[in-house]
């Protein structure tokens, strides 16, 4: 017969329940299941506040919701019929027929308004009575309206006008009616609201009172289970640690206390066990003593009254010069003649004495003699001759110390446990001006000050100061570190600290040196290195003080100064005569502030003003005529006649805001507009600025958009060979379509990638596609891509080209780098080296718009270009100017000479490419030949190109 097995839920119960008694069963079970009532009843408490809470909120929305947005439409209908009852005596006195026209249409439009107004009023009344109303005020301007349409619209008699004003008083009436009904309804449900707020704060208190009552039994059952066991475990304890080893260990229960009484238990075993071993090892101890005054280094000796030895280790009678087994029971002076023995016998024999003597043999030995109470006595013999060399040795280092105390560059004293002198050295004397015999041994510190304030060769009071000072941290009980100046001359940083033995140490270091040096770093902290003038953290500072003087009414001006045509000064002349410049025109704007004014450079030629005053606006005004005045004349430096002026950025506080961070940025985009409008001049912020700044900004943000969802497009424009009349490269032109503003313009959009870093990103994307897209054209065609001079810094282009080259499997003889001037502008030698690294790896290098820059020619000469492009600007003059022709003639032969292929852009007319290539111009550019195709229709476009050639 098969047993009948429990239902697994059962089972599951079960052992839920057997694991809570054996939790219940220890401390920690007991206090968790404590811990878990608690929370359980403090979270019914909480639910049921969460509850009431709920049910209020929901009668506020009521009230508020109904009562009072149904009053507020109401109201509204009743302003709409009181517009409508204007306009219709407006269209009666109306004699022109436009205007009562006018007038009937806006009735028309009130009436809407009204009725619309009136349903919300209804939708939201909270009562029948509310919405009856309602109905009745619209049946009355329903009944209103088709009065008026039956009397007509033209002049009446006064019955009929009286009738009309009927229908609309019953209007208002009912409307009045309708807020005065929804008000009710509104009160009622207030009051329903604090009659519930009531009820829920009584049930609260009483739920409260009832759960610190229940918490208060679980606590006092918690402790029962708690305190009776402990005071058990301790009275065993206690009975233990006094001795009693008897004492009976009650028997304990399966919790903690339960496993600590059998442990006490355990432990009273161990500490019997313990104290009858230790009796056996005293009786061993003694056997050893034996052996060890027998083993010792010292002679060691016990005599009687009459001098005769009782008991003597081998040592000791070597030292006698007996036989150590005969010994015993021989006299003393038996022995004379040893340096031991007629030690011993001519000590007294009723005291404690001990003596040094050097033997026959050179060895010291201490010997001590110490009385018994029989009339012997006991003495030890030591060999010391380690120790007086030791002696020596340390009386040598004490004068080595004494030489170095004398020497040392810091003061120094040293204290005892009770605070008297025990040390000090020349160098303490010499900083505190008194004589290095003054002090004593034992001096306090206060008896010290006291020395030091008469005797002191210096009439300064600091050095006492300093030393009172001291006395209060000692006093303290601290140690630590105090800087002062003792004298006008003189600074002093003190450590004072305890030592081992408990006294404590002071030194006394002069650090008048590094205080000054340290105050010559802090002024070159907060100065330019180059003009002297406040630096970018001063002038922060500078501007921080006067915005928080703002709210006492002392307004300010922020002036942003940069120099007009200084880069060019810096390429042309270098850097010395740039920075002898720049010294030179913070000479001269400095010369036309006041001294309430601050000038700052914030690096490079760009320089800042704080310009504070009553009248702001002309008081900037006036400064900023004077600055931009004294750039008329030119500067004079090494023999070179320079020429600079200067832009200016006005922003005013706090016309234009209050905030330094503002303010300077305002001031930055009036400087930006006033070097748009032609340079030399000044500008006010205004909110075009800042408009403009915002749009900058959306502009910067879909820029960083685009860059990461790679919404980019790559147009290629061919470059035509004259020689042999066919396309023997394409410039990859780089287009982005902006979701709302169509294409932006890559002179919109490419400065400002360089300017937000992105420009490396989007030219490792423009080599990488334009790459791939070479792949699919003739093997004799290449393709040419443009590199931004952001992309030259770390060599990251070398890293690009690479990648692209690897990943497109384009021959590195098709890949032609453009680039401009401006990439060997900055940092020319590593540019230079980076370039070479592109030519080894067989990349084709083109200066694009040759002849626009200053130094075209030089760097011709550094660095062996394939291929120079002739800008536009002289393709777009070839028929119009000789000097354009002379210009194209002259690159074409510098190209041929130097072996360099040329290259003319923008050619747009038959004759301007007929003209170079009389020239000798070796490829062409331009919209004759195409303008830039996507790359769906580059093969349609080499088609095309090979029937025009034929």
């Amino acid at each position: 017969m098969t047993a009948l097995r429990p239902p697994i839920g059962n089972l599951r119960w079960n052992g839920t329940i057997r694991a809570l008694l054996r939790a219940g069963a220890t401390i920690r079970g007991r206090i968790l299941l404590a811990f878990l009532m608690l929370s359980a009843i403090t979270g019914l408490l909480g639910s049921y506040a969460v509850l009431g809470i709920a049910t209020t909120g929901r009668l506020v929305d009521r009230t508020y919701d109904h009562s009072l947005m149904a009053i507020n439409y109401a109201r509204a209908a009743s302003g709409d019929l009181a517009a409508i009852q204007a306009a219709v005596a407006r269209a009666r006195l109306a004699t022109d027929e436009a205007e009562r026209q006018a007038q009937e249409a806006r009735i028309g439009s009130l009436v809407q308004s009204f009725e619309e107004d009136l349903g919300i009023a209804a939708e939201r009344a909270q009562s029948a009575r509310a919405a009856a109303e309602a109905g009745a005020a619209k049946e009355a301007m329903t009944h209103w309206l088709a009065a008026r349409r039956e009397f007509g619209t033209g002049p009446q008699p006064a019955d009929v006008w009286r009738a009309l004003d009927a229908h609309a008083a019953a209007a208002e009436q009912h409307i009045d009616l309708l807020i005065n009904f929804t008000a009710g309804d509104g009160f009622s449900h207030r009051q329903a609201a604090r009659a519930l707020v009531a009820r829920d704060i009584r049930l609260s208190v009483a739920a409260t009172l009832f759960a610190i009552l229940l918490s208060g039994v679980v606590a006092l059952l918690l402790s029962r289970q708690i305190v009776r066991p402990v005071a058990e475990a301790s009275a065993v304890a206690t009975r233990i640690a006094a001795g009693d080893l008897a004492v009976p260990v009650p028997e304990g229960g399966a919790d903690e206390f339960g496993a600590l009484l059998r442990a006490m238990e355990v432990m009273r075993g161990n500490i019997r066990a313990m104290m009858q071993e230790e009796v056996a090892q005293r009786h061993s101890a003694q056997g050893l003593l034996a052996d060890a005054v027998q083993g010792s280094n010292e002679g060691i000796a016990v005599a009687d009254a009459q001098n005769r030895i009782v008991m003597a280790n081998a040592r000791f009678a070597a030292l006698l010069g007996l036989d150590p087994a005969a010994a015993a029971g021989s006299e003393i002076a038996a022995a004379r003649g040893s340096v031991t023995a007629d030690t011993l016998l001519s000590m007294q024999a009723n005291g404690t004495a001990a003596v040094e003597r050097q033997g026959a043999d050179g060895r010291w030995l201490r010997i001590s003699r110490s009385p018994t109470r029989d009339g012997g006595f006991v003495a030890v013999c030591s060999d010391i001759s380690r120790l007086k060399a030791q002696e020596d040795q340390l009386k040598r280092s004490n004068l080595q110390f004494d030489a170095a105390l004398g020497n040392m560059l810091q003061g120094l004293c040293l204290f005892d446990a009770d605070g008297g002198l025990l040390v000090h050295n020349r160098r303490f004397c010499d900083m505190f001006g008194i004589e290095p015999g003054i002090l004593r041994p034992g001096m306090n510190l206060r008896t010290m000050a006291t020395v030091v304030a008469s005797g002191s060769a210096f009439d300064d009071t600091r050095a006492l100061d300093l030393l009172l000072e001291q006395e209060e941290l000692l006093r303290g009980g601290n140690g630590g570190a105090l800087c002062r100046s003792i004298r006008a001359d003189l600074i002093v940083s003190v450590r004072q600290q305890p030592t081992a033995e408990g006294g404590w140490i002071a030194t006394y270091e002069d650090v008048t040196q590094r205080f000054e040096a340290e105050a010559r770093i802090i002024t070159m902290a907060r100065r330019d290195a180059l003009t002297g003038l406040a630096n970018r953290m001063v002038f922060g500072e500078r501007l921080e003080e006067a915005s928080a003087r703002l709210a006492d009414g002392a307004g300010f001006a922020v002036l942003c100064l940069d120099l007009d045509r200084f880069k060019e000064v810096n390429d042309t002349y270098g850097h010395p005569v740039g920075d002898a410049l720049l010294k030179g025109v913070a000479e001269r704007l400095q010369a036309c502030l006041r001294e309430s004014d601050l000038l700052a450079r914030l690096g490079g030629d760009e320089f800042a003003i704080v310009q504070s005053g009553s009248r702001l606006r002309e008081d900037a005004i006036a400064l900023a005529t004077r600055l931009i005045g004294v750039f008329e004349q030119p500067f004079f430096l090494d023999d070179h006649v320079v020429a600079v002026g200067v832009s200016i950025g006005i922003s005013l506080a706090p016309e234009h805001g209050s905030n330094p961070e503002t303010l300077l940025k305002c001031a930055d985009l009036a400087l930006y507009r006033a070097k748009g409008g032609g340079r030399g001049g000044w500008s006010f912020f205004d909110e075009e600025m800042d408009l403009e700044l915002r749009k900058r900004r959306a502009l910067e943000h879909d820029l960083r958009q685009a860059v990461a969802e790679g919404a980019f497009e790559l147009f290629f424009q061919p470059i035509v060979s004259l020689t042999h009349q066919r396309v023997a490269c394409c410039e990859a032109l780089l287009r982005w379509k902006h979701p709302e503003r169509g294409y932006v313009s890559p002179a919109e959009f490419i400065p400002l990638a360089e300017e937000t870093g992105t420009i490396g990103e989007i030219g490792a994307w423009v080599l990488r596609r334009a790459c791939r897209e070479a792949m699919n054209w003739p093997g004799d065609i290449g393709v040419a891509v443009n590199v931004s001079a952001a992309q030259f810094r770390n060599a990251a282009v070398v890293r690009a080209v690479m990648e692209a080259l690897t990943e497109s499997g384009l021959p590195a003889y098709r890949l032609e780098l453009e680039i401009t001037e401006s990439v060997l502008l900055t940092d020319n030698v590593a540019t230079l080296a980076t370039l070479h690294t592109l030519k080894r790896l067989g990349v084709r290098v083109a200066m694009d718009d040759f002849g626009t820059g200053y130094s075209s020619l030089s760097y011709l000469q550094s660095f062996p270009f394939d291929k120079i492009k002739i800008d536009q600007s002289f393709v777009r003059n070839l028929d119009v100017t000789g000097s354009s022709r002379l210009i194209v003639r002259s690159v074409v032969g510098l190209g041929r000479s130097l072996g360099m292929t040329v290259t003319a852009e923008g050619i747009e007319t038959e004759a301007q490419m007929e003209q170079l290539r009389l020239e000798g111009c070796d490829e062409a550019q331009g919209y004759l030949f195409s303008r830039p195709v996507p790359a769906a229709g580059i093969d349609a476009l080499f088609d095309r190109l090979k029937l025009k050639a034929a």
